[in-house]
């Protein structure tokens, strides 16, 4: 296994879900970040948080924690600046906590795609999905200069200095729950 830190993205505000923290909402009996982490950590070295929020009820579970360095809800790549920062190995990947079937190789595929780039994300038959992403540590005071700037948009930022890597995989293993209607409907799916 590559030395990668895993990160899952739980930081936002969660004005969709009603306020409340799309990581810890209970989806089939257990948190929904679990679900993204049973997936993910296998693909990983090191596995992180980085939450905003409820800090102490995501290290109840056993991973470390980070938060945002910067002050208020500024988006994905705030918390990847965090990850970014906080991690020890000079390659990070990226996740959000409200994509209970992300693909359990996504990694090992970006890492084999990623060439010369210093990041590089998925991209599904239908759109990009930037926040499930590989970058450098090197990227650091581009992003700095980049959130410094007002700027929030995370596959402008990516573009930059990567690819996408194809997957042949279903559209719905980058599904986001984001409302409590999403919540109730993919749980009532087998």
């Amino acid at each position: 296994m590559k030395d990668i830190t895993g990160i899952i993205l739980a930081g936002g505000a969660a004005r969709r879900m009603a306020g409340k923290d799309k990581g810890l909402v209970t989806f089939r009996e257990q948190p929904l970040f679990l679900h993204v982490a049973e997936r993910f950590s296998p693909q990983v070295s090191s596995l992180m948080i980085s939450a905003n929020r409820h800090r102490e009820i995501y290290q109840q579970y056993g991973y470390p924690c980070i938060h945002d360095s910067l002050e208020g809800f500024q988006g994905p790549l705030a918390g990847m600046l965090s990850g970014l920062e906080a991690a020890e190995s000079d390659w990070v990947a990226f996740t959000p906590c409200d994509s209970p079937f992300i693909p359990r190789n996504f990694v090992d595929q970006l890492w084999q795609s990623k060439r010369e780039a210093g990041a590089c994300w998925m991209r599904s038959s239908q759109r990009d999905h930037p926040v499930f992403c590989l970058l450098h540590r090197q990227l650091i005071p581009a992003l700095q200069d980049y959130l410094a700037c007002g700027e929030r948009r995370v596959l402008i930022f990516l573009s930059q200095y990567g690819h996408p890597v194809p997957m042949d995989t279903a559209e719905s293993a980058f599904i986001n729950i984001n409302t409590v209607q999403e919540l109730s409907e993919y749980e009532a799916q087998p």
